[in-house]
């Protein structure tokens, strides 16, 4: 690479960092950074997991107030993002790389329309359960659990737009506020990252430089959108991740 790409990647690993820490979807700038680059479309997926693995440590940290008392939510969670991030890196590499070309774009989309009902879901569910009595399960229950590890193997595959896929499942089937969800998501986000890292340790071929220049950059970002993140009310919240998955959706049909 040339000094101009090397900073490049730098600063895409900055932005990516920052934007999934807030909302997600930040492959969506690595990713065509690296094919820019001259990085081969399968080598630019593994290591750009591989790179984003500090970004999802670093905002997790940051948001580590928000994960006060969600020990066993995060155990249960994470327990299937783990088995469907490794399903997603293994089927990156037994399936032709069109594979979710068509599915990627439905679920993002249904995704940003969950995420504009929340509060009215959320209201609505709140009603029905205190006319039957029942109360809500910390852990969202085994629809949630399901949905969470079928969208952390698409997460394994590609991770594009996957925090956003989690935050709307959340508040669909949670009781939570969206800064604790948020939380949550960037956890699950790092499992899913460093799981499919692994596994792709052992078949894979790595661009190690791009993998260094993402992994500083994001840790940098996973702070910056942390710091900023956590500032925003739960409709500013919510505001972020329409518009960032609005372009993400943009960008996923252009290709």
């Amino acid at each position: 690479m040339t000094g101009a790409e090397l900073l490049a990647v730098f600063a895409a690993g900055v932005g990516a960092g920052a934007i999934n820490t807030v909302v997600g979807s930040g492959t969506l700038i690595t990713f065509p950074v690296l094919l820019a680059v001259g990085v081969p479309p399968v080598t630019a997926v593994v290591s750009n997991a591989l790179g984003l693995i500090p970004g999802s440590i670093s905002g997790a940290i940051g948001y580590r107030r928000e994960l006060a008392g969600q020990r066993r939510r995060l155990v249960k969670l994470g327990s299937g993002a783990l088995c469907g991030g490794l399903a997603g890196a293994t089927l990156l590499l037994a399936l032709p790389s069109t594979a979710f070309d068509t599915v990627v774009p439905v679920l993002v989309t249904v995704a940003l329309v969950l995420v504009l009902l929340q509060p009215r879901i959320a209201a609505w569910s709140r009603r029905r359960r205190a006319r039957t009595g029942r109360a809500t399960r910390p852990d969202g229950g085994p629809l949630l659990y399901t949905g969470l590890t079928l969208a952390s193997v698409y997460g394994g595959y590609f991770t594009a737009a996957q925090g956003i896929i989690y935050f709307s499942l959340m508040g669909m089937a949670i009781d939570d506020t969206a800064q604790r969800l948020n939380a949550v998501k960037n956890v699950l986000a790092a499992l899913v990252n460093s799981v499919a890292a692994l596994f792709f340790l052992f078949v894979a071929d790595f661009d190690w430089t791009a993998v260094a220049l993402i992994a500083a950059g994001s840790a940098l970002g996973g702070q910056i959108g942390a710091s900023v993140g956590r500032r925003l009310s739960p409709a500013l919240l919510r505001g972020a991740v329409v518009v960032i998955g609005s372009a993400a959706l943009a960008q996923l049909i252009a290709r």
